[in-house]
């Protein structure tokens, strides 16, 4: 059976009538460390086996031509019009973002097949940027934290999301057997392998509302004005958090620094094999979360809660901006098929939807195939 990759040239000379050069970008799952990030903060995400593949090859039309296989729609545009073109809310105003920043000058075909799924909280974007990046030419070496700034600086500038480096950063540096502790303020990361006896399960609860957009916006202005009366929000104490005035912005703050502490504890707690103590933290995380930073909605509270009761739990919490998308479960790894079949009875009975299941591992960080 041929693989992604091979598929994905398959359809790209099939569409395109040539052969393209290949590059693949990893999904995220992150442990904890959640809307730290932006705040130069520190993270624990791990890159996961499911990755977005991107297929490239030049062409003599000066055309940017892209198609998604996923979402079967194809766009074009003339090279020398990306620097005038707006963001149009759809999947191709990650791909132009990355075009403008790469600044090449000739036609290019790009065509992109993804297996993380769309939506879901577990960083779609940043593997559709990155593997975009690769196909498209940046020519750096692999691993480079310019690869990640230059994703980044893709959704900040063109799209104008304010988001952190940890989705492209962990989409770029990813180990097969470890997650990655991220300083968003240094950049420097570190592998950081997880117990054998415990299974990673994200969680789709097949719902995102439509704050979230609007909201993360919001959130970051709130850490902002935080950090302009106490200074930044890394280096800042409980103790300073209660010198900020507006009882709003004082809460989103507790969250960060209560946050960037639970990562520090986490990675500790991983060393020492400790499972009851990573799973009480992630709860910690998702409690805060869900009360001081309010990002959380019925959907999440409720596969939270109801996992815990499911015997080899060990935590769970909210990942992703909120308002939906996934939950991130530790989960002996002898209970997985109970933990499923048990959640996904309860969720359905409850709001009638069915989630998806989605064991991960660790996975290496983007590559070039071809």
């Amino acid at each position: 059976m041929a693989g992604p990759a091979q598929l994905v040239i398959e359809a790209f000379e099939s569409r395109f009538r040539s052969t393209p050069d290949v590059a693949c970008a990893p999904g995220r799952v992150n442990l904890i460390g959640e809307h730290t990030d932006y705040n130069s903060g520190l993270v624990l995400p791990m890159a996961i086996d499911l990755a977005c593949y991107a297929a490239s090859a030049p062409n003599r039309d000066g055309l940017l031509r892209i198609y998604s296989e996923n979402l079967k729609q194809a766009r074009q545009w003339p090279i020398d019009q990306l620097g005038q073109l707006r963001p149009s809310g759809d999947w191709s105003d990650y791909v132009i973002g990355v075009a403008r920043q790469l600044e090449f000058r000739r036609g290019r075909d790009l065509l992109v097949s993804s297996r993380v799924p769309l939506g879901s909280g577990l960083s779609s974007s940043a593997a559709l940027e990155v593997s975009t990046a690769l196909a498209l030419g940046w020519s750096g070496s692999l691993p480079s934290p310019e690869l990640a700034k230059l994703c980044r600086r893709a959704e900040n500038d063109f799209i104008g999301l304010p988001s952190g480096i940890m989705d492209q950063f962990v989409s770029v540096f990813g180990y097969e057997n470890a997650a990655v502790l991220i300083d968003c303020r240094s950049l420097a990361g570190e592998p950081v392998e997880l117990p054998g006896d415990v299974t990673v399960v994200a969680v789709n609860s097949m719902v995102k509302h439509e704050l979230a957009q609007s909201a993360y916006r919001q959130r970051v202005a709130e850490c902002a004005a935080a950090a302009r009366e106490i200074g930044s929000l890394r280096d800042a104490t409980l103790d300073s958090v209660q010198l900020i005035h507006d009882p709003i912005v004082r809460r989103r703050a507790r969250h960060v620094v209560t946050e960037n502490q639970r990562v520090v504890d986490f990675v500790a707690a991983i060393r020492r094999a400790d499972l009851p103590e990573m799973g009480r933290l992630l709860l910690a995380s998702h409690r805060s979360l869900q009360n001081d930073y309010e990002v959380s909605c019925q959907e999440l509270d409720f596969l939270v809660d109801t996992a815990l009761a499911i015997p080899g739990t060990f935590g769970a919490r909210m990942i992703g901006g909120g308002f939906g998308g996934c939950t991130v479960n530790l989960i002996d790894r002898t209970a997985v098929e109970h933990f499923t079949s048990a959640l996904g009875q309860a969720y359905c009975a409850k709001f009638g939807i069915e989630p998806a299941f989605y064991p991960v591992r660790p996975a290496p960080g983007a590559s070039r195939i071809s």
